[in-house]
């Protein structure tokens, strides 16, 4: 075996990649949600502001179903007993995203 270390059915270093992934989908849905106030603030065209919120929302969308996809990789593939989020359970936490 490699000098990974294995969490539940991820290595740490698998786990740490994709937190990282979804951390830079935050960061950029951060920077587009700064981008729709100051088109707020300057009283650009709605056209613009719309467009901007658009890409915030898809960003924090995609992130949140980053994160879910990663939970469920991991719940099917070492599950934990009663107490932690199981299939349903996120199944429920996907639903409220979409």
């Amino acid at each position: 075996m490699n000098a990974e270390r294995i969490h539940g059915g991820q290595s740490e270093e698998s786990r740490a990649a994709a937190n990282r992934k979804i951390v830079n989908r935050l960061r950029r849905a951060q920077g587009q949600l700064a981008a729709v106030i100051a088109t707020v603030e300057e009283d650009a065209p709605c056209r613009n502001t719309v467009q901007q919120l658009a890409a915030v929302s898809k960003a924090v969308d995609r992130a949140g179903y980053l994160l879910i996809a990663n939970a469920l990789t991991e719940c099917l593939s070492h599950p934990q007993p009663h107490g932690s989020d199981g299939p349903e359970e996120l199944e429920k936490l996907f639903l409220t995203l979409a």
